[in-house]
């Protein structure tokens, strides 16, 4: 699992009243588009595997900002592995951690966002009403959401919307593996596990744009896709091993397979780095996050740097990330969208391993 990508804090979705904050401005009804009392979001309200049995459309007040935060009138939100996670509870650590042992804390889907500001919180500074932006917000699935200026920057110039939304998570996870992690540098060769995923295709591009000599790993289905974002070479990992000590690798961001580490180990250069972003193995309780344990534990008695992280969620990055978009060093890679209602449908293709590249929902 990745556990950067996930939510935990909850909100109120009582439909009987709408909040009251006194932070909120004037600017909310100064808006030429009139904001509604209420709105269309998803919801889960217990853990399921099936999001048909689990995901719903239900009727929502609007949100009204904290201080710190604005209300998004949301165009599209990026749909992540994390979504599934919290939707299915998976792994149980997940819980634990304080997402709700019994039940969601947070009823509300979604975190990538891409729209216009429609109301600003007592203290923002720096954004304005009609402002298009991009960033991390709470409960996206939905017409409006609530995001922290922290999490948040102006949407990059010439995509639409839709592009934009699929940034921030799986984005800023792949610019910080590839520059603050695997400390990618020209003419470095990285191998890229999952390259054709939501988070490899941006490492892909990414680590391109830090000049180096990029191989992506994916299925044969998937190869023309990573090819199309740059790499180098492409490796069909259903006829190939890519770890299989042929070519040495000074990097290796694996963003979601759950290999051994000692294969891994044979592919990197004896000071190469290796960069765990994700597990995808299924298991009940940990989800496959030992691996990662046992990378950064095994790192610091071999020549090798070896480990995970938790991707920071911040405005910098979104404005680094925005401009690799503007430079052309970056195109977000979208495969289709999908309505409110079809939620289940792309939380169930995610899950099943059908996307190249992101899935966007626009409500």
């Amino acid at each position: 699992m990745t556990a950067i990508e996930t939510r935990s804090a909850p909100v109120d979705t009582d439909p009987t009243h709408a909040p009251e904050d006194p932070t909120m401005t004037t600017e909310r009804s100064e808006h030429p588009d009139p904001i509604p009392a209420t709105m269309a979001a998803v919801v889960r309200h217990h853990y399921g595997l099936d999001p048909h049995q689990t995901v719903e459309v239900v009727t929502l007040p609007v949100p009204e900002p904290a201080a710190d935060e604005v209300v998004v009138r949301v165009r599209a939100a990026g749909l992540d592995r994390g979504q599934w996670h919290v939707m299915a509870g998976r792994p149980y650590l997940m819980r634990v951690m304080g997402f709700g042992l019994r039940r969601p804390k947070d009823p509300q889907l979604g975190l990538d966002v891409a729209g216009t500001v429609v109301a600003l919180g007592a203290d923002v500074t720096g954004f304005a009403v009609g402002d298009e932006v991009f960033g991390l917000g709470q409960g996206t699935f939905a017409g409006y959401a609530r995001v922290p200026v922290a999490k948040l920057a102006p949407a990059p110039a010439d995509i639409s919307a839709t592009q934009a939304a699929a940034l921030p998570v799986s984005g800023l996870t792949a610019l910080q593996a590839v520059r603050d992690r695997a400390k990618v540098e020209p003419g470095q060769r990285v191998l890229v596990m999952g390259a054709s995923g939501g988070v490899g295709s941006y490492v892909v591009q990414i680590a391109k744009a830090h000049g180096a000599e990029v191989t992506g790993v994916a299925s044969g289905t998937k190869a023309d896709l990573v090819r199309a974002l740059g790499a180098d070479h492409v490796v069909d990992h259903t006829t190939t091993d890519a770890l299989d000590g042929s070519v040495r690798y000074d990097a290796i961001i694996d963003t979601g397979g759950h290999r051994r580490l000692r294969d891994l180990r044979r592919a990197l250069t004896p000071r190469g780095r290796l960069v765990i972003v994700g597990s995808e193995t299924g298991a009940k309780v940990f989800g496959g996050i030992q691996r990662q344990l046992l990378a950064t534990l095994w790192s610091p008695f071999v020549g090798q740097t070896m480990g995970t992280f938790i991707s920071s969620e911040n405005a910098e990055d979104l404005e680094a990330l925005r401009a690799l978009v503007e430079s052309g060093a970056v195109v977000p890679s979208v495969e289709r969208t999908y309505a409110l209602d079809e939620v289940a449908d792309a939380v169930a293709a995610l899950a099943a391993g059908q996307v190249r590249g992101k899935v966007v929902i626009e409500p």
